[in-house]
């Protein structure tokens, strides 16, 4: 049987924010995304603002009403990537197979270790705290979902065993919205199904979780089972890409189609570069638009030949805009991707009339990105952005992390 850990750091930002400034252990602290650049919302908080009902995801003016002395800092990516890769290092020690989820959070697969699975959790637990000045929450388990779990039932600084003998009485009765994968659209689903908790899933007939969510449903069936067989990566395994995507919320609300061509372009362009970078082209262009209201909705398109240029990109996502988008009320953030992807090395339908204008483009697009790598990103720019100082500072690439998930990639 699998020794499966996952491992959480706890309140990450803000615990890396308070080991550079311990006075702020004292005070209730949240880190929080930029409000003029409209990203002020919480993303981390420490126990004190936890107890005060702060919540990650809400909006900075929301948890100064709920507590008043709440200090506010800004992130610090850089420290926290550093640290992210020192408790990297500790993980190291006991396994080769280290899969992240995030920054804050790992997979290992400890199976034969000399050491058993709750020991390693005990002492990680300790060289987190006396090594980097840190707490986690570890989930000893034997598979991944059972072991995410278990590092989200105790917070902070403990460590959760579950079993073949105990998941029952443990997992089952926790809500559905707990397993993996079950977001509030699956979690509508479900209810409305009367599938409240995972014990629910569990003893769900398959046959009807695959009929009331296709693929999904049978792999939540298979979650909430523990059958899940999925396993962990090594630490340099690449992870199959399925679609790449950048999305943005802009500093000012897109009031028009002008406003939404400047945007998609910029997001357009992150996505073509980083499709080049891995060799790779995509058929189906996914557009993501959310209004002022924060209601969203995504549509996408299938295009006769596959690409990884951005002025193909935008073109598509503009037409599904124009197609899908009434304008009764401003957007407040875009989101573009590429999937159905293909090596661009790979076999293509040859064609009688070779588009010169189209190997021109890449030749175009690839400079550019030639340009920005070795002087930055501002060092050229489209010329419909250099109007606009607010489009014009979005650095869609640079600005977002983007972590990718390696499941269902079987």
């Amino acid at each position: 049987m699998r020794t499966i850990l996952h491992s959480d750091l706890n309140n990450f930002y803000a615990s890396v924010e308070c080991v550079y400034e311990p006075r702020l252990k004292k005070v209730p602290m949240a880190v929080c995304g930029d409000p003029e650049a409209r990203h002020g919302i919480v993303l981390a908080k420490n126990m004190l603002a936890k107890a005060a009902g702060i919540q990650t995801g809400e909006a900075i003016w929301q948890a100064k009403q709920k507590c008043p002395g709440l200090v506010v800092m800004p992130p610090s990516y850089g420290r926290y990537q550093r640290f992210s890769r020192m408790m990297k290092e500790i993980y190291a020690n006991y396994t080769f197979r280290i899969e992240p989820f995030g920054l804050d959070e790992c997979w290992l697969d400890v199976t034969g270790h000399r050491m058993s699975g709750p020991e390693i959790a005990d002492e990680l637990r300790r060289r987190a705290r006396e090594e980097l000045g840190l707490t986690l929450s570890v989930g000893v388990s034997f598979n991944k979902i059972f072991a995410k779990l278990g590092s989200d039932m105790k917070k902070p600084d403990a460590t959760t065993v579950i079993t073949p003998q105990n998941y029952r009485q443990l997992v089952w009765p926790l809500p559905a919205a707990d397993l993996l994968f079950v977001g509030p659209a699956t979690r509508r689903r479900l209810l409305k199904r009367n599938l409240r908790t995972i014990g629910d899933i569990a003893r769900c007939d398959p046959n009807e979780m695959r009929a009331a969510l296709g693929k999904n449903g049978e792999m939540l069936w298979i979650f909430a089972n523990g059958l899940d067989r999925t396993p962990v990566m090594e630490a340099d395994e690449s992870v199959p890409v399925k679609s790449v995507g950048n999305s943005t919320t802009t500093p000012r609300d897109i009031a028009d189609e002008q406003d939404a061509h400047m945007v998609l372009m910029l997001l357009s362009e992150s996505v073509a570069e980083r499709l080049r970078e891995q060799g790779l082209m995509g058929r189906v262009v996914s557009l993501g638009v959310r209004d002022c209201d924060l209601s969203s909705f995504g549509v996408q398109r299938k295009l006769p030949t596959a690409t990884a240029l951005a002025s193909e990109i935008c073109s598509c996502a503009m037409e599904l805009l124009r197609a899908h988008c009434h304008w009764e009320k401003p957007i407040r953030s875009l989101g573009v991707s590429v999937s159905d992807l293909e090596f661009a090395d790979g076999d293509a339908q040859l064609t009688m009339f070779p588009d010169a204008g189209r190997e021109r483009r890449y030749d175009l697009e690839n400079t550019v990105g030639d340009i920005r790598r070795r002087f930055g990103h501002y060092a050229i720019q489209r010329a419909c952005l250099i109007g606009c100082r607010e489009f014009g500072a979005i650095n869609p690439r640079d600005d977002h992390t983007i972590h990718p998930v390696g499941w269902k990639n079987g």
